[in-house]
């Protein structure tokens, strides 16, 4: 069981990494630098596949970080806070920590209430993924998880790619195979502030589009309620250009249960086979623009309400309530116990595969 020979080419010309730490048992946290034009520049770690930092100009051509994150390993190992990082097997909610496949359950860790969040206790965002290739504008990082990892079946063999794909362009390409029937669902956990983390402000003012009809009520738990639900004269309808903040205090039964927005978004009944617009994101005051596209069915929309100033990041800013925003592609929350949501099961001989572009502007 082998992933696609081609993320497994060793690249020509060299990237710049360096160490950035070291885990309890002395094995190396690598750091990869990737930069593109006008001072665009991404840092990826190893530990946990994750965006340390990323660099991006105004409409003035300054730049500024706009990911939450740590300047040091250790803070990333001492709490989950999932800053930048990948996430799996299962992004986001599995309801009552257990699933069925093929007539077996297969219980997992309640590390959410009385559910499973994204991958149990040691998720792919606690593991030091290896780097399989690396040049100036790529790498691909490479892990393997056993049979029976964090509940799940099958071995996983699992590769991610990060490219540069224009001059402020970032593509992310996750694959995946398996040696038996299981669930994969990958994404990308970045908490953005286009302002800048420097800053220490909200992201209340970011201008958010979503083009989707349809989101997923939850109840108090996360968990969906039932099916798609319009978003049509709700505080969820981001078809046209919203603020933020411009509805988050609405007295809304949904708004109430998050402390705001974390709720998924329904793009597709299905993976589709080319990436198009989830989510653009556009801060007034700096003139960046974030446009993410995907081939994913759903992105989950999170407004960053549980940050409460208990974790201090860059900077040496504390993060606080709305410090960031999160839009996470990926298949909806809880489609294993859910026939009627696009599947996230994986069968032997086949690949899991998800393309999402993170492309950066300025008006």
């Amino acid at each position: 069981m082998t992933l696609p020979p081609a993320v497994l080419l060793a690249a020509a010309a060299p990237a710049s990494r360096e160490v950035f730490g070291h885990l309890p048992d002395g094995t190396e946290v690598e750091r990869i630098r990737l930069a593109g034009a006008n001072g665009f520049e991404v840092a990826i770690l190893t530990y946990g596949a994750t965006i340390q930092a990323l660099h991006v100009p105004d409409r003035n051509g300054r730049t500024a970080d706009i990911v939450l994150g740590h300047d040091t390993l250790a803070p990333y190992l001492a709490t989950r806070s999932f800053f930048g990082a990948t996430i799996g097997r299962y992004a986001n909610r599995i309801a009552g920590g257990a699933f069925t496949l093929d007539g077996a359950t297969y219980p997992l860790a309640c590390n959410d209430g009385a559910n499973t969040l994204h991958g149990g206790v040691q998720g792919f965002d606690r593991r030091n993924w290896r780097v399989v290739a690396a040049d100036a504008a790529s790498v691909t990082l490479a892990l393997t998880s056993p049979d029976g990892d964090e509940g799940f079946p099958g071995t996983l063999e699992v590769a991610l790619t990060y490219r540069l794909t224009g001059p402020q362009e970032l593509t992310l390409t996750f694959e995946a195979v398996t040696d038996a029937p299981t669930l994969v669902n990958l994404t990308h956990h970045g908490f953005f502030n286009l302002a800048g983390v420097e800053t220490g402000g909200t992201v209340l003012d970011h201008v958010l589009t979503i083009p989707a009809e349809s989101y997923l009520p939850v109840d108090a738990g996360a968990i969906p309620l039932d099916g798609p639900a319009p978003v049509a004269g709700t505080p969820f309808d981001f078809r046209s250009p919203h603020p933020i903040g411009e509805r988050i205090h609405e007295a809304d039964e949904q708004i109430r249960l998050g402390r705001g927005y974390d709720h998924n978004y329904c793009l597709a009944d299905a993976p589709v086979p080319t990436p198009r617009l989830a989510a653009r994101v556009e801060h007034p005051g700096s003139g960046r623009v974030m446009e993410i596209l995907t081939d994913q069915p759903g992105v989950q929309f999170y407004s960053g309400n549980f940050l409460d100033e208990t974790v201090a990041g860059k900077f040496g800013r504390l993060y606080r309530q709305s410090a960031a925003f999160c839009l996470e592609p990926q298949f909806w929350p809880d489609s294993p116990h859910r026939p009627s949501f696009p599947s996230a099961r994986l069968d032997t001989g086949r690949r899991y595969s998800h393309t999402s572009v993170y492309r950066f502007s300025a008006t």
